[in-house]
């Protein structure tokens, strides 16, 4: 390897190690909060699993999605801002917030379109049905989008070298 290649080799080396972090963080975040945010959602439809009653909001599921995405989303927010992207946060708390949780809503509609498909589309109403479409299929192609954004708007502080001008950009 030539030396003047090999600054250019470290950055993409630096770059691939951070991206990889990231995506494991990203990762680990998403997982507790698809843990939370399916766990209240079958709650809120379904019930305790142990209690014979449906969930206080069986007959509103789209609702119990909007209700449980919207507090894995604070729980996500708080995961990605203080462990993830904490080397790329902003100063401005609120406004990464409000970027965060309008690209939360853009996935949550990617899951509530797949939801709905299932349900209205389709005619599915078993639990099954509903987390195969809303937390499955909705929630990864929602989570691909949602990592793409984050990273593309709204953790974009740049503290470090490589992603300085000049370096390969993500």
């Amino acid at each position: 390897m030539s030396s003047a290649s090999r600054p250019f080799v470290m950055r993409v080396k630096a770059w691939f190690d951070r991206f990889m972090h990231e995506i494991a963080k990203f990762g680990v975040v998403g997982l507790l909060a698809f843990i939370l945010d399916t766990t209240l959602y079958n709650i809120f439809v379904f019930g305790l699993p142990w209690v014979e009653a449906q969930g206080p909001m069986s007959d509103i599921p789209l609702r119990a999605k909007i209700l449980s995405t919207g507090i894995a989303t604070i729980f996500a927010w708080l995961g990605n801002r203080y462990w993830t992207f904490r080397h790329k946060r902003r100063d401005g708390a609120f406004h990464e917030l409000v970027l965060f949780i309008f690209f939360n809503i853009i996935g949550l509609a990617i899951a509530l379109v797949c939801l709905g498909f299932s349900r209205y589309v389709l005619d599915l109403h078993s639990q099954l049905a509903d987390n195969i479409s809303g937390n499955g299929v909705g929630l990864v192609l929602g989570t691909i989008f949602r990592f793409w954004a984050y990273r593309t708007f709204v953790f974009t502080k740049m503290d470090d070298p490589t992603q300085r001008e000049g370096a390969i950009d993500t």
